[in-house]
């Protein structure tokens, strides 16, 4: 009975003595299976990351060029306004109650333009634009010149400056030395340009952005890229087309001679001449703010957008534009105002314009 005791209890810690190593054998196999995964897996994920890190850095190589050129095309990001507004700007504007006077200012270079001044003009016309008190600008030139065109020396010292002047993210968008031109014909109120002394190339195609240009008897205008082998590619020609026939304008841009204020007067390149141009702007304007700033945009808008359009697409803007005055309180404003019934000011231009 003894013995049968003893060898019942020796085969029971046999058993346990197997189970136990058997459950260590299993436990050590799990680990070991465990660690493989873990290993595996993070394996796989460091060479996942070395992948992406290498497929992220070939990436990276292969978009340098693309990079580099962004950097060139990105004309002008609020970046270089706010570096623009910060340094002694080019550009300075004026506020004479409704009426902006604007001064290109660089009197020492007879006002020529170097890429501050262009990102400056760009900047003044977004201001404008945002102001619908304003309903009146003024541009001049400070000292006795308007402008004498490209600062060329100036824009040639950074290799990437050319490129920021023509580079454009569409075909057919304006880009940064064609905004400076046709910037002011899309301002929503009028823009008289008044020119002394010089008026050159880059100068001339700023002057054609405006609704008007008055000279003093001793300007001197010319269309002047030909004489450096360029084309005139400031949207200067958007306004020639318009004013003088085809024939007068390439023989003015072909041969780039320079013409007194007489005779751009008679080709219609200066509205008018005049000994005091600023005297007979601030009369201009005096004129154009009795009307109403709604009716003066839409006129500006359905001139300049309709004047080489189609028929119907004329008629449309006319239809459209009426409509929007009808329904804005300058055009009840303005009705009174002519009937002497009150000397209340026009409100501000709507927001439609």
């Amino acid at each position: 009975m003894g013995v049968s005791l003893f060898l019942s209890a020796s085969s029971g810690k046999l058993k346990e003595n197997r189970q136990a190593k058997s459950r260590k054998k299993t436990a050590n196999v799990c680990t070991l299976r465990a660690n493989h995964t873990l290993l595996t897996l993070t394996c796989n994920t460091v060479t996942h990351r070395n992948v992406r890190k290498l497929t992220l850095v070939k990436s990276l190589h292969m978009l340098k060029p693309i990079v580099i050129y962004a950097k060139c095309v990105t004309i002008p990001t609020w970046t270089d306004q706010l570096r623009a507004a910060m340094t002694a700007s080019t550009v300075t504007v004026e506020y004479q109650g409704e009426t902006a006077l604007v001064t290109l200012d660089r009197p020492d270079k007879f006002n020529a333009l170097n890429y501050e001044m262009f990102l400056d003009i760009c900047r003044v016309q977004k201001q404008l634009k945002r102001q619908r008190h304003i309903r009146l600008v003024i541009v001049s030139g400070r000292g006795s010149n308007f402008s004498s065109g490209l600062d060329i020396k100036s824009v040639i010292k950074k290799p990437l400056q050319p490129i920021g002047l023509l580079a454009k993210w569409l075909p057919g968008n304006a880009n940064l030395a064609q905004r400076v031109s046709i910037g002011w014909s899309r301002l929503p109120m009028p823009v008289i340009a008044v020119i002394e002394g010089y008026c050159y190339g880059g100068g001339m195609q700023i002057a054609l952005g405006a609704d008007f240009r008055i000279a003093s008897p001793g300007a001197r205008l010319s269309v002047m890229e030909a004489k450096w082998g360029l084309v005139p590619d400031m949207a200067g020609l958007v306004s020639l087309r318009n004013i003088m026939p085809k024939d007068k304008a390439l023989e003015l841009t072909m041969t780039a001679r320079v013409l007194d204020a007489v005779e751009a007067e008679g080709l219609g390149l200066v509205t008018w001449v005049d000994e005091e141009p600023m005297a007979r702007a601030q009369a201009l304007a005096d004129e154009l703010l009795k009307r109403s700033p709604d009716a003066l945009a839409a006129i500006k808008f359905s001139t300049h957008n309709s004047w080489s359009a189609s028929i119907r697409s004329l008629l449309a803007r006319e239809s459209w534009y009426q409509l929007r005055l009808l329904l804005g309180a300058n055009f009840r404003l303005a009705g009174a105002r002519e009937q002497g019934k009150t000397d209340k000011p026009y409100r501000p231009r709507q927001r439609f314009w």
